[in-house]
């Protein structure tokens, strides 16, 4: 899995929030191009030929570990490199192991969610794998405004992570409610 570019610049060098600035390469988001989809809180797995692998970010400078498979080359500003490990049974697996006791699900790539992920903001009560691209959010905000005040105000009577744009020659854009400086979904509840 590619690391999503995100569909506004950000404020590098003060408060990291996006500003009204489109990303080179997302202005297709902003053309009504592409369909809109939830983004997830959680943590990223992939299923392969009925295997799975988490995601893993190498730091700068850092060593993958053995059975590495690199998503994309090394970010040559900040040196990372994304890809995917195997897993393999430790205890660091425990909660993908336990989303998927019903059975592996069927090759693509997930968000891990529930009681122990990120703080569990999506509130469920079961560790889940949830497919990508497959909710769709109840509106299609598509301007800086209209994102930023979707994301704030929610979707139904819930706040969501953010929004996935998918284009369909395989472009993807993203935007999170804490781009704009806003909270995690669960710190955030508020009556529309």
């Amino acid at each position: 899995m590619r690391k999503i570019p995100t569909l506004f610049m950000r404020n590098i060098e003060s408060d990291h929030k996006v500003r009204d600035e489109v990303t080179p390469g997302c202005a297709w988001v902003l053309a009504g191009e592409g369909r809109a989809t939830r983004k997830w809180d959680g943590t990223a797995i992939l299923v392969r030929d009925g295997y799975l692998f988490k995601r893993y970010e190498v730091k700068k400078d850092g060593t993958p570990p053995m059975n590495f498979e690199p998503a994309q080359p090394k970010d040559v500003n900040t040196g990372k490199q994304v890809g995917w490990v195997p897993l393999t049974g430790d205890k660091s697996d425990k909660y993908i192991l336990e989303a998927v006791t019903a059975g592996v699900p069927t090759d693509g790539t997930y968000e891990l969610c529930g009681p122990k992920v990120n703080g569990n903001h999506e509130q469920l009560a079961t560790h889940q794998l949830i497919p990508h691209g497959v909710e769709e959010p109840t509106a299609d905000p598509r301007t800086f405004e209209s994102i930023q005040d979707f994301l704030i105000h929610g979707d139904d009577d819930s706040t969501i992570e953010g929004i996935v744009w998918w284009h369909p020659d395989g472009r993807r854009a993203k935007i999170k409610a804490k781009d704009f400086g806003f909270k995690r979904p669960s710190e955030r509840r508020i009556s529309a």
